[in-house]
Parts: C-alpha cells; structure tokens; sequence
C-alpha cells in the first residue's frame, strides 16, 4: 500500500489532546477531505478515512467538467464534540494547521462539526475560507465563493441545501441497488440522525421507502409502519438528536445498540466508523447495507455479509455527493439551486453505482473492489512520488 503524502500528529499545549492531518495524496496539488471531531479518534483512523478520500475523488471524474479530481486528505480531533474544551481546542488545532489549509489541505465539516465552526476558526486564524487551498486553481476566486456562498443560502423545505447534498447521493445509490436487487416495498433503518442521516431518511422517505427505524446518540425510534420522517427531522436539535416529545403512540425507543436487529431490508450506516464488524455483520437481517458513514463497515464484517448474501454499497461511491457537490457548485459545472444540484447529484449515482453493482454482478467481485478498481488510484504512483510521498511530522 502506498505511503501517504503527509501524516502530521498535533499535541494540544493546552489539554493535552491530540489531532491529526493525513494527506494521501495531491491531485492538481491538493488533498480534499473533511475534519471530524469525536472522543477517541486516531491516526490510522484518519488515514483510512484519507484513503477512502482518495478513491472518491477519483471517482467524481468526468470529462468536460469544470471540476476535475483533487487528492484525498482527511484532519480529525480526539475529544468529545460536547466537551466545553471542544471550540477551543478547535480553533487551535485550525492555527496549528494554517499552513497545509493554506497549500495542501481543502477541509469541511464531518462527524461532530459543523461548517460554520470550522469556518469560523479559519476566519480567527487569519484564512479566508476551509478550501483556501483550492482558491489558486480557479479563474475567478471571488466569483466561485460567492456562487458557493449562494447555493449554502439555499433552504429546501426548512433545511439548507448544503445538509441535502450527501443525503440526497445516499438515498440514490440506495434506489438503485433497491432496484438492481428487485426489492418491492423496500424498508429502510438509518443509523444517526444529523446531516446525512436526516437527508437520507428524508429523500427515501419521499421516494416512497418506509423508514421503519431511526437512532441516534439517545438510542433508537422504530415503527413497523413507518416514522414521520417530516416532524422529527424539524425537530432535530444541532446534534442530530430528535425530539421525543413529537413521537407518536406507535412509535416505540429502544436502546441505540438495537438498530442492527430491527427486521428491515435496507440499512443505512450514517454516523460513526468501524460499527459494523463481524460480531455485528451476524445481526445484520437486511438485505443491502448503503455506507452514508465512511468506513462503517469493516473487512472482515463484508467478507461475513458476502457470504450471507447481503449487499454493500461501498462508502466511496454512496456518500460521496456531498465533497462533488461542494466541487460541482465552486468550479461551475451546477448552478447554486436546488433543482440543478440535484438533478446532477442524481444521474451521476445512477450512472456510477448502477456501473458498480453490473460491474460486480458480472465478476464476482464486491462493490467495493469494482469501486476501488475504477478510481484507478490516480494520480500516477509517478507523480505521487514526485509529491514527496511518506512525509510525516509532528507539531505541538
């Protein structure tokens, strides 16, 4: 396996705590991927994640397009995102990292941050944006923020386009595999309730597929006919979680751990990494699992699920709407409104994930090794080396 770009290891000065920045490698001179903050977080976590970056950039290629990939990079922070230390530490981790966010690194939010605060460091430190780095590969700098700025602006029946994007790319390639499996009044369990879950819940939901389970960090809601999707994604709190009081009478909790139990047919993984591994994979009772989460599903737990018949959509190609959408809009290949957004989101999951599960069907291999084969892993190890791959570092 080739050796990243860049690993840097960060030591807080004042908790103590560690964060982490993996570049795997540069396309057009830059690694896109996203910052999460949770308790527990680690490097080989992050370098993953980097990876997993990589191949959906790859993937996002298309000729004629504005946009053309970048590489895959990925930061993450150890602490609890609820943890009263957790802006600060933030806003000095985003210091410490200026200059990669200056060159190297184009960042967002992920797991356990949101967008305005991670913008609202960089402001602190002195960068314009999170993507400063990709700033120099456009015509007009100016012109492409304010057209991003515009399509962030947009709201879609109460909740920002920006928090549709990636859901609205997860219920597709779940259509479509519901589809390619000829599944007929398909129900569907999603696990985590914030940006992507909720999207996801929200465009299956409208697609006509029951939502018969929801969790989040609280535990986890089901009913057999299907949950009012509308009420608890507006009644959500900033962490995704749902308001009990605007349950129903048959709507039921359970414990969080449960959700893997909940007889369904399509479960859809949108919160935290590795939670499927194989003493999970024996509970699975669905018969296709969508990765909205990256890394949700381990190898040897897919390897299980193969053997059982059970379908997995891989991360790489399910929830990677959310970083082409990002691309899509700055570069100028979609409008900043909903309907072009997406329209474009839509008929390029169809087309990917329908070429990835023909392309298993006919092979034998899983999706995820027919996903990993069409990135290409590009660019070339060539111009990786020339990069000055297997850098690595620490700062404090």
């Amino acid at each position: 396996m080739p050796q990243p770009f860049l690993q840097v290891v960060w030591t807080d000065e004042v908790t103590g705590r560690h964060g982490y920045v993996v570049i795997d490698r540069l396309g057009r001179g830059v690694g896109s991927g996203g910052l999460r903050m949770r308790e527990g977080v680690t490097l080989a976590e992050v370098a993953d994640l980097a990876r997993g970056m990589s191949h959906k950039e790859a993937l996002a290629y298309e000729p004629g397009n504005l946009y053309q990939p970048l590489g895959g990079a990925k930061g993450g922070i150890d602490c609890d995102p609820l943890d009263p230390e957790a802006d600060g530490l933030l806003r000095r981790y985003i210091a410490a990292m200026k200059p990669l966010l200056q060159t190297y690194w184009a960042t967002g939010e992920d797991l356990g941050l949101r967008q305005d605060s991670i913008d609202a460091a960089c402001r602190e430190a002195g960068l314009r944006t999170s993507i400063d780095a990709v700033l120099p590969l456009l015509d007009d700098a100016d012109a492409a923020l304010a057209r991003l700025d515009a399509a962030f602006a947009v709201e879609v029946d109460g909740i920002g386009l920006g928090d549709l994007a990636g859901g609205c790319g997860v219920a597709e390639a779940a259509l479509t595999a519901i589809e390619h499996l000829g599944l007929r009044d398909a129900t569907a369990v999603v696990q985590g309730f914030g940006s992507m879950g909720g999207a996801t819940a929200r465009f299956l939901s409208r697609a006509g597929v029951r939502i018969v389970g929801i969790s989040d960090t609280e535990g986890l809601v089901v009913n057999p006919a299907g949950l009012d999707v509308e009420t608890l994604l507006l009644s959500r709190d900033a962490h995704g979680r749902m308001d009990r009081t605007r349950l129903r009478e048959d709507d039921h909790e359970l414990p969080g751990d449960r959700w893997l139990d909940v007889g369904c047919d399509v479960l859809i993984p949108a919160a935290v990494s590795y939670c499927v591994d194989v003493p999970e994979a024996a509970r699975v009772r669905a018969r296709l699992i969508v990765e909205a989460a990256n890394c949700p599903v381990t190898a040897g737990a897919e390897e299980l699920l193969r053997e059982r018949g059970v379908l997995v959509v891989p991360d790489v190609v399910a929830n990677s709407a959310t970083n082409s959408w990002w691309w899509w809009t700055l570069f100028g290949d979609i409008p900043a409104q909903a309907g072009g957004a997406f329209g474009k989101i839509r008929s390029w999951m169809r087309r990917v994930v329908g070429e990835v599960l023909d392309e298993a069907g006919r092979t034998g291999r899983t999706p995820r090794e027919v996903a990993y084969a069409l990135s290409g892993r590009v660019p070339s190890a060539e111009d990786h080396a020339m990069t000055g791959a297997g850098q690595e570092g620490s700062a404090r």
